[in-house]
């Protein structure tokens, strides 16, 4: 089995191609739990890299915001092969 590849995948309200940010185990972990809260409240988070670059994203621009694996190939939003 190959290990996970934790991303952060942000769809922008405006729409377009997803934004993936790589992440640690542990920082999609943190993330999990709290994407709810930060879209929801639209404020601005800053979210650790896998390459440990501090990204600041303003979650008032996102409509949807999850963890995936991108080990698996993503065929439709949410679906999985």
């Amino acid at each position: 089995m190959a290990d996970s590849k934790p991303a952060l995948v942000l769809h922008l309200a405006t729409g377009g191609e997803p934004l993936l940010f790589a992440l640690t185990t542990e920082e999609s972990g943190k993330l999990a739990d709290k994407l709810t809260q930060f879209v929801r409240a639209g404020g601005v988070e800053p979210v650790t890299t896998k390459d440990d670059k501090v990204v600041a994203i303003n979650f008032a621009h996102v409509a949807a915001a999850y963890i995936d694996d991108l080990t698996r190939k993503s065929t439709v939003f949410g679906m999985h092969s």
